[in-house]
């Protein structure tokens, strides 16, 4: 732990390169920016309730929907231990799982497998009814107070025409490093409006990247060490801790390892046609290779058994768990 400590102490007051002086655009998040602009965050005295109840839902308490400690624990049944590495597959499965408890968004999570997004899938997903906002989510939660979530509301059902979207997809990209091929194409999943970022890194080493700027990506490291954030009187979160008080990091494009999970969010139908749209024309860059497939009806070698209707008994379980367990673990995303 000394050392540990010696070494973040050292690092902490690194050099925090800003972002080179060139024309280029700097793509963050689906928005475009110019390095020449004020575009950084500044804080605000008042902030909307909803704020506070998204920071509520990643604070680190084990009864906050997001909390490392759910991400840990639901881990344990995915079959990894407390510690164990987690490759961006494992990643998105946990983070679906976790969001069946999130009735306050209401979310609805896909994971494209196979490098396939099937559009009716994802239809009939966001399509149906959902438990309404206000829902206790754990069962032994009923202590539960101050955290941006109304409690012992009467779980009900609501018709919703379309439920938000988070979709994940988990792809490989190369054998130990990038196709260069994918360049292009991942450059351009930035740039989409829905772009909810990358998970990925380098061996050995877990990034979230937010964007790029020239040949470089730019992102947030996860093991940046931050203070532990209280809520106060009022439900008040100081919130200075879950913005960036310097320049994000950068790394090559080329230094990327070819194991990611690439996510976008889509709150209506129509920015997930939009996305879809944007998706077909990337087919048309020249010189960039796709980087998943999209199409409206599940191919028939894909077919696979409803996870959420199996039984603990069913003879499908064991290969579930091969199934959502296949990906390689090159990367760390948790470290103690």
């Amino acid at each position: 732990m000394d050392a540990a400590t010696l070494t973040y102490d050292t690092l902490r007051f690194a050099e925090f390169e800003d972002f080179p002086e060139t024309s280029e655009p700097v793509w963050i998040l689906g928005r475009k920016y110019s390095i020449f602009t004020d575009w950084r965050w500044t804080q605000r005295k008042r902030q909307p309730d909803s704020y506070f109840s998204v920071l509520n839902a990643f604070i680190d308490r084990k009864d906050s929907y997001y909390s490392i400690h759910q991400i840990a624990q639901m881990g344990v049944g995915e079959g990894k231990s407390i510690g164990q590495w987690y490759g961006p597959n494992t990643v998105a499965q946990v983070l679906k799982k976790l969001a069946v408890f999130d009735t306050w968004s209401s979310l609805a999570v896909h994971i494209a497998m196979d490098n396939t997004v099937v559009m009716e899938e994802i239809r009939r997903l966001c399509r149906t009814s959902v438990p309404c906002a206000g829902a206790t989510a754990f069962p032994a939660d009923s202590d539960r107070h101050c955290n941006g979530f109304p409690a012992g509301a009467e779980v009900t059902n609501r018709p919703s025409p379309w439920r938000p979207l988070v979709l994940l997809i988990p792809l490989r990209l190369g054998l130990t490093d990038i196709n260069e091929a994918y360049v292009e194409t991942l450059k351009h999943c930035f740039m989409m409006p829905q772009s909810l970022g990358v998970i990925g890194g380098k061996p050995n080493s877990a990034h979230y990247f937010i964007g790029y700027v020239g040949e470089e990506l730019i992102y947030l490291d996860p093991h940046t060490t931050q203070p532990a954030v209280e809520p106060t009187d009022g439900c008040f979160i100081p919130d200075e801790s879950f913005h960036c008080q310097h320049p994000p990091c950068r790394m090559s494009i080329a230094e990327l390892d070819p194991s990611i999970a690439v996510g976008f969010f889509c709150k209506t139908e129509d920015d997930f046609n939009d996305w879809c749209q944007q998706v077909k024309k990337l087919s048309l860059l020249g010189g960039a290779l796709p980087m998943f497939e999209l199409v409206e009806l599940q191919p028939s070698h894909l077919a696979c058994p409803d996870v959420l209707n199996l039984s603990l008994d069913s003879s499908d379980v064991e290969r579930l768990e091969r199934f959502f367990d296949s990906e390689d673990e090159d990367f760390e995303i948790l470290s103690l």
